[in-house]
């Protein structure tokens, strides 16, 4: 079986690599400039990959900060709400209908404020 019958049985459509006759200098220079284009290459690939590690760096400092951010909200919220319970335990129930009438109040001012804008 020769070799052109065999690329197209197995599909393999390569190019042969050529020869060279002649001193093998221009083969080393073809060389020499692929490894200069590899280097660049590695080179681009460092750097964005030192770029990416300093965004990671940046994006976990802020989400740690969001984190920290949100107990402390949580914790604030939590007291509010420990407080309200406190409130609504307790033998004067009128203050249930001041804080819902207060909330409702602040509902209609919000309402106008913006529908009037």
């Amino acid at each position: 079986m020769s070799r052109e019958t065999m690329r197209r049985a197995h599909g393999n459509y390569y190019q042969p690599v050529p020869t060279f006759d002649g001193p093998s200098g221009s083969l080393e220079e073809e060389n020499d400039q692929m490894t200069n284009k590899l280097k660049d290459k590695i080179t681009a690939l460092k750097h964005l990959s030192i770029d990416i590690g300093a965004e990671v760096k940046y994006q976990d400092k802020m989400l740690h900060g969001m984190s920290e951010d949100f107990d402390r909200t949580g914790g604030f919220l939590g007291n509010t709400m420990n407080r309200v319970l406190r409130l609504t335990k307790g033998s004067h129930n009128y203050y249930i209908l001041y804080l819902f009438i207060f909330s409702i109040v602040v509902f209609f001012v919000l309402y106008i404020v913006l529908k009037f804008r």
